[in-house]
């Protein structure tokens, strides 16, 4: 028969300064009591519902961890064996689905194996092996895998895409692979990442796969697309979502510039540059463009004429008014996912697979969404506006 808690017992060692929870605290007992009464109930139950006859048949002794220190826990068996215990199944030993959160917690939060063992032992006064860590954050695994193919809404009226990079182990070497992260802004005005994609390199043929793979799970028009530069984009958007406009990220376009001008000149260069990127209209920002060529282009003609190249793309925002304009004319909004994954990833030097790393990378996700809880400042007049420019696009997804 299972001991009764000694309350009496109880208060005089939390008197004496012993730890209600942890390794040999007070409430060690208690937890024991209770979850072997459960155990009874459970046992008595299912014989009451048996259609054959069946009894008891004594019990089975397994030491149980939980945060309340280690016990022995007796579980009851019936004769005929088809009793399956819910609340601690047959081979568990852990009472604390607790533990396995607070592990996935700090390991979303960048910890090592090393030390979230050291945290376990000192909490709970259990001692985790790394095997066994990432068993429990190898749970992520499947998690991830839903989340990737997960339905999507079917209209956003921005997305933006932009990649960063790790090291990988594969055939015996570290390779270097892109993570690209799209991120979208949904109907209600607050961003949500559509996805990750790993590849080595990008083309016209890997931006197909990925934007397939949007349409495949229910994403049916992009409004605008900002995107860094992206070898191959503005070529696969177009057989897939013909009517997006692509608008590449003007920060970029911009530090890449100064990467070429002389840091003697890069003051006064930037001054004329900002006359292009701030001009009221597109006719003023290729009137800047013009005389920035004036007067820099025999000293840096690689950067006017990656201007004069990317212009289209570069000059798309100009069209829009101020509350559109300073949402699209940059990829800054991908870059506080990506300052997330890079506190979480700073420790290591390589991942052993794609499942390393896609599994922390999408607990970061997971950390930098709970601050996505409301729209974008002044949401309702971008929508309005949107609605006109984009008119008849958005009316399923308004309901209008």
């Amino acid at each position: 028969m299972t001991e009764k808690f000694d309350f009496e017992k109880a208060l005089a060692d939390l008197k004496a300064g012993k730890p209600i929870t942890g390794k040999d605290s007070v409430l060690g007992p208690l937890v024991k009591q209770l979850t072997e009464a459960a155990l009874e109930a459970e046992i008595d139950t299912h014989l009451a519902q048996e259609v054959t006859p069946n009894r008891k048949n004594g019990k089975s002794r397994k030491t149980m961890k939980s945060t309340s220190g280690e016990f022995e826990l007796d579980t009851p068996r019936d004769r005929a064996g088809t009793f399956e215990p819910k609340l601690v199944k047959k081979h568990q030993t852990h009472v604390s689905d607790e533990i396995e959160s607070k592990i996935l917690s700090m390991y979303g939060r960048g910890m090592s194996y090393r030390d979230i063992s050291g945290h376990v032992e000192e909490l709970y006064g259990i001692s985790v092996s790394t095997a066994t860590l990432s068993a429990i954050t190898d749970k992520i695994i499947t998690e991830v895998k839903e989340w990737q193919q997960r339905p999507l809404d079917s209209h956003y009226p921005f997305v933006w895409m932009d990649a960063i990079h790790y090291k990988l182990r594969e055939n015996g070497r570290y390779v270097s692979k892109a993570v690209y992260t799209v991120l979208g802004l949904n109907m209600e005005g607050k961003k949500e990442v559509l996805g990750l994609y790993l590849s080595e390199s990008e083309g016209a043929n890997f931006w197909l796969s990925v934007l397939t793979d949007l349409r495949n799970r229910g994403v049916k028009d992009i409004l605008i697309a900002s995107v860094d530069g992206l070898t191959g984009f503005p070529e696969a958007i177009k057989t897939i979502y013909p009517e997006t406009e692509v608008q590449l990220c003007v920060v970029h376009q911009v530090r890449n510039s100064l990467r070429y001008v002389a840091s003697k000149h890069q003051k006064m260069f930037m001054v004329d540059l900002k006359r292009v990127y701030r001009a009221v209209s597109r006719e003023a920002a290729e009137q800047a463009l013009d005389d920035l060529e004036d007067r820099w282009g025999q000293k840096y003609p690689i950067v006017i004429k990656s201007w004069r190249n990317k212009w289209e793309n570069l000059a798309v925002y100009f069209k829009y008014p101020e509350e559109i304009r300073r949402v699209i004319y940059t990829t800054n909004s991908i870059e506080a996912v990506h300052r997330q994954f890079r506190k979480l990833t700073k420790t290591k030097g390589g991942f052993p697979n794609e499942n390393s790393l896609l599994k922390l990378l999408y607990l970061g996700i997971q950390n930098a969404s709970k601050k996505w809880t409301m729209p974008i400042q002044s949401w309702n007049l971008t929508l309005s506006q949107l609605a006109i420019f984009f008119e008849g696009r958005l009316d399923d997804a308004l309901e209008l």
